[in-house]
């Protein structure tokens, strides 16, 4: 609803300043003026911060010190967590505290863009009806719940870092699912990118496996799946979205809040709700606490990545994102105690590669097809060539 306004209220703009020009266009006309107030600059906003105003350069820099800071934050206090003696089979639980803070911040965000857009007092404002259909908020949900679950609890078997990695590979399961789902077809660098982060995840996993004293296959396994829900999630979310006009806070709200429902409901039928929420009892600050922390870290940097996916578009945002992960990664081996080896670097700058790949893919759109036309091409510029050069050697 709130976009259908802006695009009624974006036509009667430049109708009434198509108006104005006409009226005009006899005394003394000014092209450049008008063209500059017909076409505003689209909306960007980050929570009730408009950003709209500023120019590309400022939106792009606020942008990017938001996601780094913000999930900087975000890594060092999943990690500081895990660190609690006790904590690694509680990381479900930690999941529940996780969504249980980001209905409140779904909340008061919605309220915000009601008040934004009514007025009124903040505490009496209904915030707008939903547009999604429930059925594909319980398919999301689930899905939430599989990524951001299986991610969390495959901390305590794995690195951070060999998690980050992981994480960094997203792009495997969303080739292969969309080859065989969708039928799409991808291009060289799509592949070239695929079988870099491949054979980087594969390395970094190997040295992980032998610097790493309690390194457990079932932490890959759980952030395999993690991965697979993640890349499940983009195609729903992106359909839903773009063919009921639903605003992203009501997507955050309602995929988190079923999510909480369904793993509180397995929580109480496994008993792991009692044992997890004795044990957070026991340290309410560095779980409560630090979770609260967590969370409001990863919300808020959702909304810096989506104003910078906004204002830059994606592959900058993918590059911005990569470098944040690679700096989180080294954070992660400074600030805590952990072997290092060599290996790690290399296999990761072969990951980072990929990811560079992917992200030319975006601007190249190079195919089976061009390469085949290319070196055909270059053969046919080679005969041509041959007689000449026959001819010459014969003299």
């Amino acid at each position: 609803m709130g976009s259908r306004m802006a695009e009624n209220a974006g036509s009667s703009v430049i109708s009434i300043n198509g108006a104005a020009g006409q009226a005009t266009a006899g005394a003394s006309p000014q092209p450049q003026r008008k063209s500059s107030s017909a076409e505003s600059p689209p909306e960007l906003r980050i929570l009730c911060f408009d950003l709209t105003f500023y120019n590309r350069t400022t939106q792009f820099l606020l942008s990017c010190a938001g996601v780094f800071i913000l999930y900087i934050l975000y890594g060092y206090l999943q990690e500081l967590i895990f660190t609690v003696e006790g904590f690694k089979p509680y990381g479900w639980f930690l999941t529940l505290v996780q969504f249980g803070y980001y209905i409140g911040f779904g909340l008061v965000e919605r309220r915000l863009e009601g008040y934004r857009v009514s007025g009124g007092s903040f505490w009496s404002i209904e915030p707008e009806p939903r547009c999604i259909p429930m059925k594909t908020y319980l398919v999301l949900a689930a899905l939430t719940l599989g990524t951001m679950g299986l991610s969390n609890s495959s901390l305590g078997y794995l690195n951070y870092p060999t998690q980050v990695i992981f994480k960094c590979c997203k792009l495997i399961p969303v080739l292969v699912g969309s080859i065989l789902i969708q039928g799409k077809r991808y291009g060289v660098l799509d592949f070239a990118a695929a079988t870099c982060m491949c054979i980087g995840l594969a390395w970094f996993t190997l040295a992980d496996s032998q610097m790493t004293p309690n390194f457990n296959l079932l932490g890959v396994a759980m952030i395999s799946g993690a991965l697979l829900c993640d890349a499940a999630i983009g195609n729903v979310q992106e359909k839903a979205m773009r063919e009921f006009k639903a605003p992203s806070s009501e997507v955050v709200f309602y995929s988190y809040g079923l999510g909480f429902v369904y793993l509180f409901v397995i929580m109480l039928v496994t008993g792991n709700f009692f044992s997890g929420f004795a044990f957070c009892l026991e340290h309410p600050l560095e779980t409560f606490g630090y979770g609260f922390l967590f969370s409001l870290s990863g919300y808020l940097g959702i909304q810096f990545v989506l104003a910078l996916v906004r204002s830059s578009g994606a592959p900058i945002a993918a590059t911005v994102t990569t470098a944040r992960k690679a700096v989180t990664i080294a954070f992660s081996f400074i600030l805590f105690s952990k072997p290092f080896t060599v290996q790690y670097l290399w296999s990761g700058l072969i990951v980072v590669l990929g990811i560079y790949l992917n992200v030319c893919s975006k601007k190249n759109k190079l195919t089976f097809a061009d390469i085949r036309q290319r070196l055909k091409q270059f053969a046919n510029s080679r005969i041509a060539r041959t007689p000449s050069r026959k001819f010459l050697i014969e003299v």
